[in-house]
């Protein structure tokens, strides 16, 4: 019975105590209900960003050995078509063809290594495009450089050079990179969780926004 400012004013004194009411769909405190949901989130960005870091790393370290070859150009494809794909349009593409078509996969659910690889290859597609365009020009300016001429110079085998010299180098923007990415993978998994019934975060937002609570 009191005036709406009033109403929230308390509410965001809760909010700023760690109290963010109770929940309509559950009747739980809705701190309660995220707690319980952030592990299978936190599991979910986790097993993407490992995902794009090694798929998009090795994929930019061979465009930067190999410039101009048909894995660099089959690559750039790669990483122009995981920007361009929205994230729905990929999960509903990988249940179709891993799931529904080959039942290499589950479709959804939450469990075991099975059930995560299709969310986390479509939660972690864009960023294996972002990462290889990074790392490939990271890499080519690192390897134009003058102690990596002398490390072939001194005869040096390939791989050490572009590993241990190479890419140990330029590291720093791929890791800055990484950072920024998971950061939005725990808060852009919505419509991962969904597609894929994860019961994440995401999926808890969503459906408190369907029922409006």
């Amino acid at each position: 019975d009191h005036p709406l400012t009033v109403q929230f004013g308390r509410y965001l004194g809760q909010v700023v105590q760690g109290d963010l009411g109770t929940s309509y769909i559950t009747g739980r405190p809705i701190v309660q209900d995220l707690m319980e949901r952030f592990p299978a989130t936190l599991r979910l960005a986790g097993s993407a960003m490992l995902f794009a870091a090694l798929f998009g790393i090795a994929i930019g370290i061979y465009g930067a050995w190999r410039p101009g070859s048909w894995g660099d150009r089959a690559s750039a494809m790669l990483a122009y078509a995981g920007v361009s794909f929205p994230v729905y349009w990929v999960g509903l593409l990988l249940i179709l063809v891993f799931a529904v078509t080959l039942r290499w996969f589950p479709p959804s659910g939450y469990g075991g290594l099975a059930f995560l690889v299709l969310p986390a290859i479509t939660l972690g597609m864009r960023s294996v495009a972002f990462l290889s365009r990074m790392t490939r020009a990271a890499m080519q300016e690192v390897l134009r450089s003058d102690f990596v001429r002398t490390a072939r110079a001194k005869g040096l085998n390939e791989t050490p050079v572009i590993l241990s010299h190479g890419l140990r180098n330029a590291l720093l923007p791929i890791v800055t990179v990484l950072g920024l990415d998971f950061g939005s993978y725990l808060t852009g998994s919505i419509l991962t969780e969904t597609i894929f019934s994860w019961p994440g975060v995401g999926r808890y937002v969503l459906t408190a926004i369907e029922k409006r609570d």
